[in-house]
This record gives structure tokens, C-alpha cells and sequence, in this order.
């Protein structure tokens, strides 16, 4: 057994003035408690809430306060998210992975800004992948970076084993994204930390789900700090033998006899999704998708023209 002992922290998170020293707070009070906790992870934009008006430069002074906690804990820590200003301007919700040396060894802009409600953020292009030596594999993603697979596949595609996934989700879709969260452990055979805030910051309902989609941990709605270990070994025992003796899903992605030309933009393939409307905030009284188009107009063009059958056809079973 390859154990590691990971935390996470749901806690309430507020939107108008900044939550660093509640975190900061609470570190103190999970590492009293549960001394032998090797990783801690805070919720999506846990440091100063959802309001993109705190936005500031990386590094910054509220990060050098957590690699000194790191540090002094000797804990790995992904304090959240934050939302961070570039030099142009622009506004991305980034998060940081810190070492228990306090140093910082990734850093991860989410790749799906909860659009349209987040057109104001830009999102990242570049994965987060990193190693704690003698234990395994991990990866970042960020609330809604996991309802596209995609993102999730390249990350296991490079070995991860373990998916951090802090999360801001305050609104009435949780349950699909819990029902999400489990289908992401068994489609990719990795644990999930699925960390949600309360208050500003979500409903909480935060989950760790293991590899065979199987529930470890669920919050409620209330604060909560819930100690984890993982086992490398069972990931990689079921990665072999697949989930409970059964599919082994990237093995089989692996081996895979079709190419998916989605995946090319130039391709065509994803006609039919531009005939949906522009990607905009519902408005009251709006009837859009209500008269949607023929899923089949697209493919007309790929498509032999069909004689129409005759009645006389139609008694045969279709044949003429």
C-alpha cells in the first residue's frame, strides 16, 4: 500500500471582504487535529470569494502567507483558487500548488470559465500535472473544467492518479456535478477531491470519490474539515485489472481502433453544434431552443438523397 493523507476543507467563504485569515485559521486547527495530514485543499476562490473586483497580480502577498503555512506545516497546500490580473488586464481564476517547502511547483488557470455567467474571465490553455515524490501522481482542474472529459482524459493520459478539484457551486445544478464527479472516477480509474465552499462560496455537499466511483466522503451543509488517505496501489492494481475485475477503460482508450474527428475542428463533424444560438444569459420570457433545428440539416450534405417510401412500400415493411 502506497497511502497519502489528503484534506479537505469546507468552510464559508465570503464575498465581501477577504477569507485569508479564516483559511489560514483553520490550517492551524486541521493540523492540530489530524497531524498526520499530508495535502490540504480549499475550495474555488476560498481566499477572497467570487467577486472578480479582488483580482490581483501573481505572486502577491496573500500566496507568500500560504507557503509559509505550507512551510510550517510541511504540508503540501492548494489554497483554492483566486482570481488573478495579467499585465494586460485581463482576468484569469488561477490556483497554486505549494510544496511543504513552501515553494510553488504548478500553477493552474481554469481551462472552462462558467460561461456565460463568467464572460468577464479568461480562460487558461495549459494543464497542471505534478509529482509528491514517494506517493504519486496528481492533477488540477477547477469546478466546471470537469463537466468536459476531455480535460480530465489528457490529465490521466500522463499518469495522474489523484484529481484536485476545487469548486464554487452555489446553485441548484450540484447534484449532476456530484453525479459528475463519480462518473469521472470510473470513467478514468482516479480518486476525485471534489471540494465545495458554503455561503459566497457554494452549498457544499463536497465529496471524495475513489476509483471505483465509490463514495469515501460526503459533506453536508455545514463546516467541515474530512481527512483522506488514498492508496497509489489500488489505482494502479485496477488500472491493470480493471474496475472490480472488469473495464479497463484506459487501456482500452489506449487500443482504440477509431479516430474521433471532433477532435479536429477543420473537420466538419461538429456541424450540427453551430446551428445552436450564441453562447448568452437566458432572458425572461425568452423561447430560444424551443423551435431547435433538425439535428439531421447538417449532415444533409454527407448524406445520399432518400427516395420517400410509397404506401405500397410501407405495407412491405419498406421494401419496394
Amino acid at each position: 500500500m502506497t497511502p497519502f493523507a489528503i484534506a479537505g476543507v469546507q468552510m464559508h467563504v465570503a464575498a465581501l471582504h477577504s477569507n485569508v485569515e479564516a483559511m489560514r485559521h483553520r490550517i492551524d486547527v486541521l493540523m492540530a487535529r489530524f497531524p498526520w495530514v499530508q495535502m490540504a485543499l480549499f475550495s474555488e476562490l476560498a481566499p477572497y470569494g467570487p467577486l472578480d473586483r479582488f483580482a490581483q497580480p501573481f505572486p502577491n502577498d496573500v500566496i507568500d502567507q500560504f507557503q509559509h503555512d505550507a512551510r510550517r506545516h510541511g504540508i503540501w497546500l492548494i489554497p483554492g483558487s483566486m482570481f488573478e490580473k495579467l499585465e494586460d488586464g485581463r482576468i484569469r481564476n488561477t490556483s497554486v500548488v505549494i510544496n511543504p517547502e513552501g515553494e510553488i511547483v504548478a500553477k493552474y488557470a481554469k481551462m472552462f470559465p462558467f460561461r456565460p455567467y463568467e464572460a468577464n474571465v479568461d480562460a487558461g490553455t495549459e494543464f497542471c500535472v505534478f509529482d509528491v515524490p514517494g506517493a504519486g501522481r496528481f492533477g488540477l482542474s477547477i469546478c466546471y473544467d470537469i463537466w468536459f472529459p476531455e480535460t480530465t482524459r489528457h490529465l490521466t493520459a500522463q499518469g495522474v492518479e489523484v484529481l484536485l478539484h476545487p469548486v464554487l457551486t452555489g446553485t441548484t445544478d450540484r447534484d449532476a456535478e456530484i453525479a459528475i464527479a463519480r462518473a469521472t472516477a470510473a470513467q478514468f480509474q482516479c480518486y476525485v477531491f471534489d471540494v465545495n465552499g458554503l455561503a459566497a462560496g457554494g452549498v457544499g455537499r463536497s465529496l471524495v470519490v475513489d476509483p471505483a466511483a465509490t463514495v469515501l466522503h460526503q459533506s453536508a451543509g455545514q463546516e467541515d474539515m474530512f481527512p483522506i488517505e488514498v492508496d497509489f496501489d489500488l489505482v494502479r492494481r485496477q488500472r491493470e485489472t480493471g474496475l472490480k475485475g472488469l473495464g479497463q477503460v484506459l487501456k482500452s482508450w489506449r487500443d482504440r481502433s477509431a479516430d474521433f474527428p471532433i477532435y479536429d475542428r477543420a473537420s466538419g463533424a461538429d456541424a450540427w453544434l453551430h446551428t445552436l444560438g450564441p453562447l448568452e444569459l437566458p432572458q425572461k420570457g425568452s423561447r430560444a431552443g424551443m423551435a431547435p433545428p433538425d439535428p439531421r440539416a447538417p449532415l444533409n450534405a454527407y448524406e445520399a438523397p432518400v427516395a420517400p417510401l410509397t404506401p405500397l412500400a410501407l405495407l412491405k415493411g419498406g421494401q419496394g
